[in-house]
């Protein structure tokens, strides 16, 4: 009886002993770039103003999505010297040590709508029955609005573009057909460089039917449809 006590209290040290073994190994294994970002992400408090899934602020561009949208080599150019890129942004210029904007870069690389668990929030109910409305959730989404500006009304610069801007999509229904405009979405699109023997510009139009269903591509384009405004009398026949 006594061997059996002493066996038992035996075992439960190695147990325990084997537990923090384990415990410390797992708080010193190196942490991915993707994990140091996260941390970086939430230290400088970016989700005062950003939002990744379900969680931030609506002040500046929904982040969700960033890592389908732009490459790695726009994200560090921006967290370098967002300035340099768009000299009226708000966004303050946190002077990162390179190594924080590396794993800053690799963190928001790696956001392509995971965040997002369960239900996507344009998938509500009530959204089904107003396609318009839900194509504006997606459009808010999506960050469709860090592009093509709040409402679709433009503004945000690309490099060697014709005028230097990434294109307004608030007239969008004056150029395309429903089904032109929905292709384009689905098939995302390459801007025309304006000197041929210049940069490619950094910023493209991704391919969107890489993750959205052709109804939710629908959907969206009946919204950018909707933000025409109504035509004046000088517009009219």
């Amino acid at each position: 009886m006594i061997h059996n006590n002493r066996a038992k209290k035996l075992f439960a040290a190695v147990a325990a002993a084997c537990s923090l073994f384990l415990q410390a190994c797992r708080q010193s294994a190196p942490r991915t770039p993707e994990e140091l970002g996260r941390g970086a992400y939430f230290s400088f408090n970016c989700n005062r103003c950003h939002r990744i899934g379900h969680m931030g602020n609506t002040d500046a561009p929904d982040l969700t999505f960033v890592g389908f949208r732009h490459t790695k080599e726009w994200l560090d150019l921006w967290m370098r010297d967002s300035k340099s890129w768009k000299k009226d942004t708000v966004m303050p210029d946190f002077h990162l040590e390179p190594v924080t904007r590396e794993n800053l870069v690799a963190y928001m690389a790696s956001l392509k709508g995971q965040g997002l668990e369960g239900e996507r929030p344009w998938n509500e109910a009530k959204l089904l029955k107003d396609p318009v409305k839900r194509g504006a959730v997606l459009y808010e989404r999506l960050g469709c609005a860090a592009c093509h500006g709040r409402n679709g009304q433009g503004g945000y610069p690309n490099n060697n573009v014709a005028g230097g801007k990434i294109p307004a999509v608030i007239y969008a229904a004056d150029g395309y057909s429903r089904e032109e405009l929905a292709n384009l979405i689905r098939k995302g699109r390459r801007p025309e460089k304006e000197k041929p023997d210049g940069l490619e510009p950094m910023i493209t139009m991704p391919a969107w039917g890489d993750i959205l269903s052709d109804d939710e591509i629908g959907a969206l384009a009946g919204y950018l449809y909707s933000l025409r405004p109504p035509m004046s009398k000088e517009d009219q026949w």
